[in-house]
C-alpha cells in the first residue's frame, strides 16, 4: 500500500458487493458440515445411502449453536444477518472493531481464544495484512472444540494451511475453505483428498 499511496494510485475494495454471496455461501457450507449434504448426495448416487437415523448419525444444528466470526467488516456483518434467523449465540474477534460496534451489531465481543475454544463453527472472514499473515495455525486449531467446524471465507493468507490441514486429517475438527494458497489448486494437492474438508473453487 505505501508504494501505490506514493504513486498516487487509489485502492478500492469489492467488499461490499461480494459480501453478501460470500456470506450466503458461508451458511451453505455450515448448513453442509451440520448435515453432511454433499456426503449424503455422493452415497446416494452410489447406492450406498443410509437411511433414517443410521444417515443422520452425526447430524447437528447450526439453529442455537455457539458461532465465532473472525472479522467483522463488510463480510463479517453480512454473516452476521444471514445467520440472524438461527438463534444462534454469536461471538466476535476483531481487534480494529470497537466492542460499541459489534454489541450494536448484536453480536458479543471476544477474544481470539474465546472464539476459538467456545464455538461450533468458526468462521474467518478477515482480511490479510502483513501483521496476521498465517496467523491461525497449529495452536489455534488445538483450541478448537474437538468436532468443531472451522470455514474460511476470506483469504487464505491468514491461516497457515498445512496446520489446517493436519488439523482436519487427525479428525480434530472439520473445515471448509472457498480460499487456497494457490489459485487454481494443483490437480495433487493434498486437500483435495481430505476427508473431513469441504473445497468450493474460489
Amino acid at each position: 500500500y505505501e508504494v501505490l499511496f506514493e504513486r498516487g494510485i487509489h485502492v478500492v475494495t469489492t467488499g461490499q458487493v461480494f459480501a453478501e454471496p460470500v456470506a450466503e455461501l458461508g451458511l451453505a457450507m455450515a448448513l453442509n458440515i451440520a448435515r453432511g449434504v454433499v456426503d449424503a448426495d455422493l452415497a446416494f448416487r452410489e447406492g450406498r445411502e443410509l437411511w433414517g437415523g443410521d444417515g443422520n448419525s452425526s447430524a447437528r444444528l447450526l439453529s442455537g449453536a455457539e458461532i465465532g466470526i473472525i472479522g467483522f467488516g463488510d463480510l463479517g456483518k453480512a454473516l452476521n444477518r444471514v445467520l440472524s434467523g438461527f438463534r444462534a449465540k454469536i461471538r466476535v474477534f476483531d481487534p480494529w472493531m470497537p466492542a460499541s460496534i459489534l454489541r450494536d451489531n448484536g453480536v458479543e465481543p471476544a477474544s481470539l481464544d474465546t472464539v476459538l475454544g467456545e464455538s461450533d463453527f468458526v468462521f474467518v472472514v478477515a482480511s490479510v495484512t502483513s501483521e496476521n499473515e498465517g496467523f491461525l495455525g497449529e495452536k489455534a486449531f488445538a483450541r478448537m472444540r474437538p468436532g468443531a467446524a472451522f470455514i474460511l471465507l476470506s483469504r487464505a493468507g491468514v491461516v497457515d494451511f498445512d496446520a489446517l490441514i493436519a488439523a482436519v486429517a487427525r479428525g480434530h475438527i472439520v473445515a471448509a475453505s472457498d480460499v487456497f494458497p494457490q489459485e487454481p489448486l494443483p490437480l495433487d494437492h493434498p486437500v483435495r483428498r481430505l476427508p473431513g474438508f469441504l473445497r468450493s473453487a474460489h
